[in-house]
C-alpha cells in the first residue's frame, strides 16, 4: 500500500463517498491543498477532468469547467477497491536537480564553464560559485582551469 500523508488519505476518503468521486469540495480548507492535490495527480490518485458539476469545479478556462476526482488507483491506495485486480501505481518521485548537480554537468561539458556561465546557472554570487568549485575539489573532482577567449573556464576532465 503506497504511503499517503493523513491530509491525503482524507481528501481521498471524502472523495470516495461522493457518487461522482470529485477531490472538491475539500474537507477543510487548507494553504497546502494544491501541493496535496499536485502531488495526488503526479502518483496517478487523482486527475484533472471536465465537469459539468458545479460542486466540482477547481478551476475554469474560458467556457470548460474542470474538476479534480480520485482514479480507481486513488481508491485502491486507501484500500477501497472494485476490482481486486486493480494495480496501484508506484511512480517515483522524480530527482530533485540541485545546483551542484547542475555545476558540474557544465564544468562535464568538453568546453566547459566560466564563472560567468556557472553564475547564470546557480544564480549564486561569484565568491559563491568558486566556493564551490572548491568544494568540489575536497570532495575528490579534478577541477581543471584555462582559458576560453579572455575568461577563465573550469572542467572536469573525462575519465578514460
Amino acid at each position: 500500500m503506497p504511503k499517503l500523508n493523513d491530509t491525503q488519505l482524507i481528501i481521498l476518503s471524502a472523495a470516495v463517498q461522493r457518487d461522482n468521486r470529485s477531490l472538491h469540495p475539500f474537507p477543510h480548507e487548507s494553504k497546502a491543498d494544491a501541493k496535496i492535490v499536485g502531488d495526488l495527480i503526479t502518483r496517478g490518485f487523482a486527475e484533472e477532468r471536465e465537469t459539468d458539476d458545479a460542486s466540482a469545479v477547481s478551476r475554469v478556462d474560458g467556457d470548460i469547467r474542470f474538476g479534480i476526482f480520485a482514479t480507481d488507483a486513488g481508491l485502491a491506495a486507501i484500500g477501497v477497491c472494485n476490482d481486486e485486480n486493480a494495480e496501484v501505481p508506484t511512480a517515483a518521485k522524480p530527482e530533485r536537480q540541485t545546483k551542484s548537480a547542475a555545476v558540474i554537468a557544465l564544468l562535464k561539458r568538453d568546453e566547459g564553464a566560466t564563472l560567468a556561465e556557472l553564475v547564470a546557472a546557480t544564480d549564486w554570487l561569484p565568491h559563491t560559485t568558486r566556493a564551490a568549485l572548491t568544494g568540489l575539489r575536497k570532495k575528490g573532482h579534478a577541477i581543471e582551469r584555462g582559458k576560453r577567449d579572455d575568461d577563465t573556464c573550469y572542467r572536469i576532465p573525462a575519465v578514460a
